[in-house]
């Protein structure tokens, strides 16, 4: 009975995050309609400091919003036989091209070949896998920096590591980084990496961190085979 109890509370908690968002994000689009509106209107507010201030906090409501959605809805998944090693090469030219780092030993991406096939909601893994190099794109911001992705097979299924050379973290803070609101980014949102570990869960896979300051980080996405 408790289990049930605390899925439900578990659900309404999702349910209210949903609603919060979806409420707060419409009086947030008709600010940002309305600003464009007087800056159109009157040039010269783009040139106040305090109108650059205005709009970067205005980003970072909006950015919020979205993660407290994505984190509300990533339980909910649509999983279909992917071949794991096709699915890696499609998104991660998708993310050289948006990240600017192609062609750039900042950016060396590597990924070996698996034959069968994995289940898996793309979109959403594919959050996953842009969430993760992300965060190894901030990471790598000195001379030398390198990310590589490698997939493996592990036990019954797969294994995506994506590792890094950047600034690392303490042990502290990999035990936090994966719960909501937590972030040692200056202006992170402390969405990002929860969201992540729940479309992991929702796969049935674990998401594991290993990290050493100065050194780098990697993050182990384990995923299962079967659906079940």
């Amino acid at each position: 009975m408790q289990i049930e109890i605390t899925k439900q509370s578990e659900k309404d908690f999702r349910f209210l995050l949903s609603r919060l968002s979806h409420e707060i994000r419409n009086p947030v689009t008709l600010i940002n309609s309305e600003l464009q509106l007087m800056a159109s209107s009157h040039p010269e507010l783009c040139s106040y400091r305090q109108w650059d201030s205005l709009m970067d906090n205005l980003e970072y409501v909006k950015e919020l919003l979205k993660e407290l959605s994505d984190f509300s809805h990533a339980q909910t998944v649509t999983l279909v036989p992917v071949n794991p090693a096709e699915f890696l090469t499609t998104v991660l030219s998708c993310q050289e091209k948006h990240s600017g780092l192609s062609g750039n030993p900042a950016g060396k991406y590597m990924w070996n070949t698996l034959l069968h096939l994995i289940f898996l909601d793309r979109i959403k893994m594919r959050q996953v896998i842009f969430n993760l190099i992300k965060n190894s794109c901030e990471a790598i911001n000195q001379p030398g920096g390198k990310i590589i992705v490698n997939l493996t097979p592990a036990d019954s299924g797969i294994c995506i590591c994506i590792k890094d050379n950047g600034c690392g973290m303490t042990h502290k803070q990999t035990e936090n980084i994966f719960h909501p609101f937590i972030t040692y980014k200056p202006e992170g949102t402390g969405l990002g990496l929860a969201v992540t570990a729940e479309i992991i869960s929702a796969h049935h896979g674990q998401i594991r961190v290993s990290s050493t300051p100065g050194q780098g980080s990697a993050f182990y996405i384990y995923l299962p085979a079967s659906p079940e």
